[in-house]
């Protein structure tokens, strides 16, 4: 590849020569194409009053400044039984972090530092989480064994999360196949992360501890609607219970993608199953894009022999304009050119949209090295930060060839070694294709990368908490009130001809049971109910704020004097605003609000033939069809509570006959 590099057009033209297309223009034959695969780990918090391993409180949330406390840790990894480091454990202590917690001590205290030992495991956050298992068709383990998973992130400042497998070998039913459960622990929560900025890493531990449910997929998910569809699934299964947590970070989930000869890569706390398509899209499409590259340095040279030489810029021999590399003088930061073998047209190769093989390195030196954005700076960039004259006298100093492309990096000295080995680390990992690594999302569909995978070697049992041993009675006794299979929930709305669009915020909601109550206590149309709360209550919702007082007790009253009164149900829709806002008002004064009087069919349709001669007198047709709907105009809210709609627009349409 003798020509010069145009960027932008390299990318376009890497993007075809790999077959990327639109998540909204793919098909499943696109996906069978690359070999897209994935599985799920649905992370869920236990609506309990305590966290899982101390009697704090679960659910109080502190801001970032509020605080009584500040505690600063090292991490450093521990070996396992084996003998052996995780490499998430190697990789976070490179780092060189200090981690700092701000504790607040309504919401921590001295196990969530590991300065007490655990006590024993909430036995409500237990019971509740068997049930899921249950509920999820899994084998339940027969005695509990709490094992120590290490975090070296400082998410957890103890440098391990307490979890314990519960169930295995379970399943979940689609519409269209079933979907395996391999399994379900319980574990603690993790801190919520304030910032993180160079060699600092600032935590809150208002969540930390808190139970946390982790229901893991078999990896047999072909599509990314089908992932989506999987993630509802059992966030509808979860809720159904009534018994968990709901809002912001309540749930999510890590997405686990890879394609035909790639790795497994996890993207790590999505927020939102809507994002899961577009992430897993793109995902499955940058692995497919590395090997794309890894097909085509292969071409070009071997392993063994690939050498990356660098060297350090004078600053005073440059003329630099760049802002970054002209403070590196008076911050008396370190200038690094590579030049990186055989690589040119990689670094401008597309990976996934408005992103380049460039931006995997640059990533890592964020998360590694710890040097901010801008790090670096490539010789196949759109907008060349450094003249061609001073690039060409680098390419001189560092002896290169045709083929081979360079890097700029800085920061201070004590980091450029860690900064060095971080990019030629990640060029090298693209002779063996795709790193298994953990990727954080963002809302458009792309991701960065966080860390690397962890591995087994990070898992080691619990000296400090005994097993706990699960009797047959006791499982049984838990499986005896479970609810009904979000499968048999959607089959029943199906049943009852309730529009598709209705189901998600119905299942979401956990409504389902309060419809099968007000239509089995009050003898409603199901169809009508659900409708009522998949359309208008989803409406208002979306739209307002409810009253402190306001929940779904309210709802089955209402409906309970809608029928004790003798109304029509369509008054429904009219009451729940103000029934919304004042929940504490009176059915009567709603009604008295509404200006609402109780009239016969023979009532409403009396005015009928007045209003028919009224129209003749304005009108501007013939149109008997305009005529009806100009006189169910005038009588549609007098109707309204009191006799059904299409029953007054059938007299109104023979009267005009």
């Amino acid at each position: 590849m003798s020509t010069k590099i145009t960027p932008k057009q390299n990318y376009e033209l890497t993007r075809q020569q790999i077959g990327y297309v639109d998540r909204r223009l793919a098909t499943p034959e696109d996906y069978r194409r690359i070999g897209f695969k994935s599985g799920l780990e649905v992370h869920q918090q236990l609506a309990t009053k305590e966290k899982l391993f101390c009697h704090c409180p679960c659910g109080v949330f502190q801001k970032n400044g509020d605080y009584d406390a500040e505690v600063i840790r090292h991490m450093r990894p521990a070996m396992s039984e084996l003998g052996g480091y995780d490499g998430t454990a190697l990789m976070e202590f490179k780092t060189r972090k200090n981690i700092i917690y701000r504790i607040n001590n309504e919401t921590a205290c001295t196990y969530e530092v590991d300065d007490t030992p655990p006590f024993k495991i909430n036995p409500e956050a237990l019971e509740i989480a068997l049930k899921i298992s249950l509920l999820s068709k899994l084998n339940v383990v027969g005695e509990v064994h709490i094992t120590r998973k290490q975090y070296l992130d400082g998410s957890i400042p103890t440098g391990f999360q307490r979890t314990a497998i519960l169930g295995v070998n379970g399943h979940i039913q689609l519409r269209n196949k079933k979907v395996n459960l391999i399994q379900l622990s319980i574990e603690e929560d993790s801190c919520r992360e304030i910032a993180d900025v160079g060699h600092e890493r600032w935590y809150k531990t208002d969540r930390l501890g808190m139970p946390l449910i982790e229901t893991v997929t078999a990896p047999e998910l072909v599509t990314p609607d089908e992932l989506r569809e999987t993630a509802e699934y059992i966030r509808f299964l979860n809720r159904s219970t009534g018994l968990v947590r709901t809002g912001m970070g309540a749930g999510r989930e890590d997405v686990n993608v890879s394609c035909r000869g790639g790795s497994r890569v996890e993207i790590k706390g999505v927020a939102h199953n809507k994002w899961i398509p577009e992430l897993s899209h793109n995902e499955a499409f940058r692995q497919w894009a590395l090997l794309h590259i890894r097909k085509l340095l292969l071409e070009r040279t071997k392993k063994e022999k690939w050498q990356v030489n660098h060297m350090e810029l004078d600053p005073h021999e440059f003329k630099f304009t760049y802002l970054p590399l002209v403070e590196c003088k008076e911050k008396q930061h370190k200038i690094i050119a590579i030049n990186i073998p055989e690589f040119k047209g990689f670094l401008s190769h597309f990976t996934q949209p408005d992103q380049v093989f460039a931006d995997e390195i640059s990533q890592r030196l964020k998360v590694i090295a710890c040097i901010e954005k801008p790090n670096m700076v490539h010789s196949e960039q759109e907008d060349l930060t450094i003249s061609d004259h001073d690039f060409a006298t680098i390419r001189t100093h560092l002896n290169t060839n045709n083929n081979d492309a360079q890097i700029i990096i800085w920061g201070p000295e004590e980091d450029m070694e860690t900064a060095i080995e971080t990019v030629v680390e990640r060029c090298e990992m693209i002779f063996d294709g795709v790193p298994n690594e953990t990727r954080k999302s963002f809302p458009d569909g792309t991701t960065i990368f966080e860390r690397v995978l962890p591995g087994a070697d990070r898992m080691y049992p619990d000296t400090d908490s005994c097993p706990i041993p699960l009797s047959n009675e006791y499982i049984e006794k838990l499986g005896k009130d479970l609810p009904q299979d979000i499968s048999e929930r959607i089959e029943l709305l199906s049943k009852w001809a309730v529009p598709a669009d209705a189901f998600h915020f119905i299942l979401s909601k956990n409504i389902f049971p309060i419809i099968e109550e007000i239509c089995e206590r009050f003898k409603f149309d199901p169809k009508r109910v659900a409708i009522f709360f998949g359309h208008t209550y989803k409406n208002i919702v979306g739209k307002q704020k409810a009253h402190n007082d306001f929940n779904y007790r309210k709802l089955i009253g209402l409906f309970k004097f809608i029928r004790e009164k003798g109304l029509h149900i369509n008054i429904a829709k009219y009451l729940l605003p103000i029934l919304f806002q004042h929940p504490s008002m009176e059915f009567n004064s709603m009604l008295t609000a509404l200006k609402f009087k109780k009239r016969s069919l023979d009532e409403l349709a009396a005015p009928i033939d007045f209003l028919a001669e009224k129209y003749r007198d304005i009108r501007k047709t013939d149109d008997k069809e305009e005529a009806a709907n100009w006189i169910m105009g005038q009588l549609h809210k007098q109707a309204i509570g009191n006799i059904e709609l299409r029953d007054l627009r059938e007299i109104i349409d023979k009267r005009l006959q």
